[in-house]
């Protein structure tokens, strides 16, 4: 698997609004809401997306449902790391299977063009391989946001 660089962090959260008062508020972050609780941005340094990532948005992307399953641990936190296209996403999640991980899915094209598998760890954190074609526009991949 090569990792070109990190794509997002997102914080994983159940109180959007209360959020926002520590992420947005108090720390300053540069972050933009979505209309439905999703606030982010490409502007924090460090990475090319930055995020807070509501609860039942997460189940949703993971499982398809608003509620998180009660026998899964809640995540706190979201990372994800970039591959060069779509087809190394699928060979990462297939690569993270050989090694004993269990994926939440396999490699999938979401509705805004970013293809990712996720795995939960059993520290609540979700890690992503991803491939977003709009990160990869710039002279070097590797470089970051």
């Amino acid at each position: 698997m090569d990792v070109l660089f990190v794509t997002s962090v997102a914080a994983v959260v159940t109180d959007p609004p209360e959020s926002r008062k520590l992420f947005i508020d108090a720390l300053g972050l540069p972050l933009e809401g979505e209309g439905d609780g999703y606030y982010s941005s490409g502007s924090v340094a460090g990475t090319r997306h930055f995020g807070l990532w509501p609860l039942s948005q997460a189940a949703e992307a993971c499982f398809g449902t608003a509620q998180w399953p009660p026998d899964r641990v809640v995540p706190q936190a979201s990372i994800e790391f970039e591959v060069a296209d779509a087809d190394a996403v699928a060979a990462a999640g297939a690569e993270l299977q050989r090694a004993g991980f269990e994926l939440l899915h396999p490699a999938r094209t979401e509705p805004w063009g970013q293809t990712v598998a996720r795995l939960l760890t059993e520290d609540g954190l979700i890690v992503g391989i991803s491939y977003a074609p709009s990160l990869h526009e710039g002279p070097d991949d590797r470089t970051p946001g």
